[in-house]
């Protein structure tokens, strides 16, 4: 019996969802590597957002907004919907997230953000 090769899209979904940053990004990659163009840069934006939130749970703070700031210059490109996410919501609450971390001085991180799947429509 063969088994069929791990969807390391929707696996980075899930893990980014149970705040498993580090993680994600492993899943992502493995796609990214074998990735280009568009597509490409998509992948890698979604990694480098994983990785801001990352470093701003460990107290990185220079190295979340740096990371953020490479994240957005690419998903700031992608639709408002794309690959099944909702990537506009993703946009905002990410800059939210950085922005409260970033000027938070030393509060408690807020709540990740989370990737919103679009349901499939039935056309």
């Amino acid at each position: 019996m063969t088994h069929p090769r791990p969807d390391f899209y929707e696996q980075g979904i899930d893990l980014f969802n149970e705040g498993r940053f580090f993680e994600c990004h492993e899943a992502w990659e493995e796609i990214w590597k074998r990735s280009d163009g568009e597509v490409k840069l998509f992948y890698q934006g979604l990694i480098q957002a994983a990785v801001a939130i990352l470093h701003a749970q460990r107290g990185n703070l220079e190295g979340a907004r740096s990371l953020y700031d490479k994240a957005s210059a690419k998903l700031d490109k992608i639709p408002h919907e794309h690959m099944g996410l909702a990537v506009g919501e993703l946009r905002v609450e990410l800059r939210q997230f950085i922005e409260i971390v970033c000027c938070g001085e030393g509060s408690a991180l807020p709540a990740p953000p989370r990737l919103r799947r679009i349901p499939k429509s039935a056309a």
